[in-house]
């Protein structure tokens, strides 16, 4: 899998079809990051994080902390390898947790991206704890389901069965 644009296009982050992980397609991504747009200096939370492939296209359009949480320890492995890619240039936090407890903490972020096990998450109380960590001017961007209940108040686009929901901190 490659990071599709900014200064670390074209770079590979290396997956394994052995781990239990779906990793967010580029068509989605592009999408994504087509939204956002820069990211320059933002902070970045990436749950669920699999592959690590949201956030290391962050890191690539700008963001300077990244932040990833999982509750696989090969996944994490895998994570690591792929941030010293990075050459030290961002910084990189790698933890090992469930999200509800990583989320109890009091750190907060610019943008906070989940891709939760679709069916198997709570995406009220998810969405409900991911946008207290946030930022003012924060963005909560969640990937679900289609078959999801998704909390209102924030802006959808439908990738046929997956569903990316966008929510911004206002207050």
């Amino acid at each position: 899998m490659n990071i599709l644009s900014g200064r670390y296009k074209g770079l590979n982050i290396k997956t394994s079809k052995s781990l239990s992980y779906r990793p967010t397609s580029s068509r989605i991504r592009k999408s994504i990051f087509d939204i956002l747009g820069s990211l320059q200096g933002l902070s970045v939370l990436d749950m669920f994080a699999g592959s690590g492939i949201l956030g290391f296209e962050a890191a690539s359009r700008g963001a300077s902390i990244l932040t990833f949480v999982d509750n696989n320890r090969k996944v994490i492995d895998l994570i690591k390898t792929n941030s010293n890619k990075l050459n030290n240039e961002v910084k990189s936090y790698v933890y090992y947790s469930q999200w509800d407890k990583f989320l109890k903490q009091q750190n907060q972020y610019d943008i906070i991206f989940a891709d939760p096990p679709y069916g198997k998450i709570n995406i009220d109380q998810l969405a409900k704890k991911c946008f207290s960590s946030l930022l003012k001017d924060g963005r909560f961007i969640l990937e679900s389901s289609k078959r999801d209940d998704i909390p209102s108040g924030g802006v959808s686009r439908n990738y046929g069965e997956t569903i990316v929901t966008i929510w911004t901190k206002t207050v």
